[in-house]
């Protein structure tokens, strides 16, 4: 039997080989993993940060477009795995049908989600600071990463991720999330209601800035018109750099641990 393709997407601020862990992991397990970046990436950290103009102007619904692609293009439906935007874009994903299962891991808002802690705008102020950054690409500092991603780990492991894996991120799906709520057509909104759609895990770092907790069970609660299955994991103690850092296995086995229960 063929192995199972597992797709990888990437958030803001972190470049796809960032899954590179992740993916031998999950080939060792039997899986055919891939982490295709986003529109305007480039293969490695280095040329994608030289390049942002290729980045900037991207929205949600180029991302969703853009996956949606790779995904018509294999031969049964993926399991999706995404962290923050890109926990977003597999939800999507799923609620349109294209994938087998999705794994969001601290998945940022989604339309009809309330809670804006002011942790998250603090995350996201480095975009919004500025209209502007609506068309631009935006980078972070290794102070704004460190708040942002690193703040449960030690300064020197959050430092030696920045420089390894962080690159500039599109202002646009920053933007579009804020407005959602005051948009009937925003390309945040994700099929919640669907009864076919096959299961979801949403996992949440209790110490998250960026992505707290708060957000991820009000996102749960988007989902209680569906009967499709839809399960919560919280990892206490962890912040948004719980896919990357030290820890990032307990989570990826945590993933393992759930698909195989899902019969995936």
């Amino acid at each position: 039997m063929p192995a199972y393709p597992v797709i990888f997407i990437h958030g803001l601020w972190l470049h796809a080989s960032s899954w590179d862990p992740w993916i031998t992991l999950f080939t060792e397990r039997g899986y055919d993993p891939s982490a295709p970046g986003w529109p305007g990436d480039h293969a490695t950290v280095q040329e994608t940060r030289d390049d942002p103009d290729s980045i900037a102007g991207h929205g949600i619904d180029d991302v969703v477009e853009h996956y949606a692609a790779i995904i018509t293009a294999l031969p049964v439906r993926p399991i999706l795995i995404g962290h923050s935007f890109g926990g977003m874009i597999a939800q999507k994903l799923l609620g349109m049908d294209l994938g087998a299962a999705a794994v969001a891991i601290d998945a940022a808002q989604i339309k009809g989600v309330l809670p804006v802690p002011l942790t998250a705008l603090r995350s996201a102020l480095p975009v919004f600071k500025n209209p502007a950054n609506a068309h631009r690409a935006v980078s972070l500092t290794s102070e704004q990463f460190r708040y942002a991603f690193g703040n449960a780990i030690p300064v020197e492991e959050s430092d030696a991720l920045y420089n390894r894996w962080s690159i500039p991120a599109p202002g646009k799906p920053l933007f579009e999330a804020a407005t959602a709520n005051f948009n009937p057509h925003s390309p945040a909104k994700v099929n919640t209601s669907n009864q076919g759609r096959g299961p979801l895990l949403l996992m949440t770092g209790g110490q998250d800035h960026t992505v707290p907790e708060a957000v991820t069970r009000a996102t749960l609660k988007q989902y209680r018109h569906s009967t499709a299955v839809t399960d919560i994991m919280e990892f206490p103690d962890r912040a948004h750099s719980l896919t990357i850092d030290h820890g990032w296995q307990e989570i990826a086995e945590a993933a393992l641990a759930w698909l195989k229960n899902q019969s995936l």
